[in-house]
């Protein structure tokens, strides 16, 4: 069988799973690391129950994710994931998902990989929103997992903290409400609306313009030109005017 004719019978069988996004849907990446629970707390043994070192670390990996090819308006991260928001008109890789999900989880796996010094892993799935209000209710969902996420945490390590063993401390949250967990914290000296925003509500990133004096050759004079770069938000909002925030990404 000549090259060609092996080549399209193959690239049938390779192919065959290929979904495209329609035209007009918005696309949001979700990636999460795998088994970061380990790397956390036995591998790496970070700070506990928040480390600005492995924020840094997810902050500088969703940073690559914005500049690895793809025109993303809107990182987001929190704990060990990352989401992205892709310009609706996107069209790199024919918005194949398989590709998309291939490539993403591929970046993400090695910067971060290569920050940390050792090897760490992402999967990725792509959700395809028909419309504005379904993305902001998308991201205000993730920052509403990271409120709960955190108050958990806290509430969990403050526990073994104080002598509770991981049974111990895992059993008496599942019987506690949200006020109740707020509580306990306060009983240990800790006010939970007191813990920095990056803990409670995740971390922004995004692009701004800002100007930048640069030389001009041909008129020899000194002008001012217009640049990007990304922003990293460690105070999001919250709720209604997080909502609005998200809004400005998807009208511009």
């Amino acid at each position: 069988m000549k090259f060609d004719d092996l080549d399209k019978t193959m690239r049938q069988f390779e192919t065959a799973a290929d979904f495209c996004v329609l035209p007009g849907i918005y696309m949001v990446a979700r990636l999460d690391g795998r088994s970061f629970t380990k790397l956390t707390k036995t591998t790496k043994k970070f700070d506990v129950p928040f480390d600005e070192r492995f924020r840094d670390l997810m902050v500088a990996t969703a940073e690559s994710l914005m500049t690895c090819g793809f025109r993303v308006l809107y990182a987001y991260t929190e704990s060990d994931e990352i989401s992205l928001l892709f310009d609706r008109e996107e069209q790199l890789f024919s918005r194949k998902l398989r590709k998309y999900n291939s490539t993403l989880a591929a970046e993400a796996s090695a910067q971060f990989s290569l920050r940390l010094g050792q090897a760490a892993t992402f999967d990725c799935r792509i959700s395809q929103l028909p419309t504005a209000n379904l993305v902001v209710d998308y991201f205000r969902w993730r920052s509403e997992d990271a409120s709960r996420n955190a108050l958990n945490s806290w509430a969990y390590w403050t526990l073994r903290k104080h002598t509770r063993s991981e049974r111990e401390a895992t059993e008496q949250l599942s019987y506690l409400s949200v006020s109740n967990k707020q509580d306990l914290l306060f009983r240990y000296g800790r006010n939970f609306n007191d813990l920095p925003a990056w803990q409670k509500r995740g971390v922004g990133l995004y692009w701004e313009t800002y100007e930048k004096s640069a030389w001009n050759p041909q008129e020899q004079k000194e002008v001012t030109a217009e640049r990007r770069r990304i922003r990293t938000d460690f105070e999001l909002p919250m709720k209604e005017a997080y909502g609005e925030f998200l809004r400005h990404f998807l009208t511009h």
